[in-house]
């Protein structure tokens, strides 16, 4: 089991692709600074005290306004 040096850290599990690569990929071309694989949907994890933290911080690195597109976020259990 993952242990964590603070007790109210959580791990929360979500999907993120970017929609603009997509696109370029669907037509076969390519991002000139994201490779082609942000086409589709990659599982990544963030470590939060909460729910809202863990969002904040997964749209602080995966900014929609850059294309990125985050799914449900859940929280990881044993």
């Amino acid at each position: 089991m993952l242990q964590f040096p603070w007790k109210d850290l959580k791990p929360y599990a979500f999907e993120v692709y970017n929609r603009n690569v997509r696109a370029l990929v669907k037509n076969n071309l390519s991002d000139w600074h994201l490779d082609d694989y942000w086409a589709d949907a990659q599982v990544r994890d963030v470590i939060a005290q909460n729910e809202d933290q863990a969002r904040a911080l997964i749209d602080d690195r995966f900014p929609s306004d850059e294309g990125f597109v985050v799914g449900a976020l859940r929280e990881v259990r044993d």
